[in-house]
């Protein structure tokens, strides 16, 4: 990664990018699932967001792995999207905002 596209942010563009496309790929409700959880998992992001992108390659990775085994997603990530993003933030060590404006 060069310096210019770490300072404006393309790193992250093509990235997402990236992530978007092979979601396309997924069945229509691992797709659903994956915009929920996208969207709600940013909380968790630091100032830039880039400590986010390896929690959600391990995640897209999962959702490709059990998709191609046609498991449900209810089966994948349990009955409640909150919950999924709470253990995997937990795991991954990353803080809310909330933790970050008590330290």
């Amino acid at each position: 990664m060069n310096l210019y596209d770490k300072i404006t942010g393309n790193d992250m563009t093509k990235k997402q990018k990236e992530l978007s496309r092979r979601v396309a790929l997924l069945p229509q409700d691992y797709q659903t699932t994956w915009q929920e959880l996208n969207q709600k998992l940013w909380q968790f992001s630091d100032f830039t967001g880039r400590n986010l992108y390896p929690i959600l390659e391990g995640v897209l990775h999962l959702f490709e792995e059990s998709a191609a085994e046609a498991l449900p997603i209810s089966g994948v990530i349990g009955e409640n999207v909150d919950d999924f993003i709470s253990e995997i933030a937990r795991i991954e060590g990353a803080k809310n905002y909330r933790d970050k404006l008590r330290k």
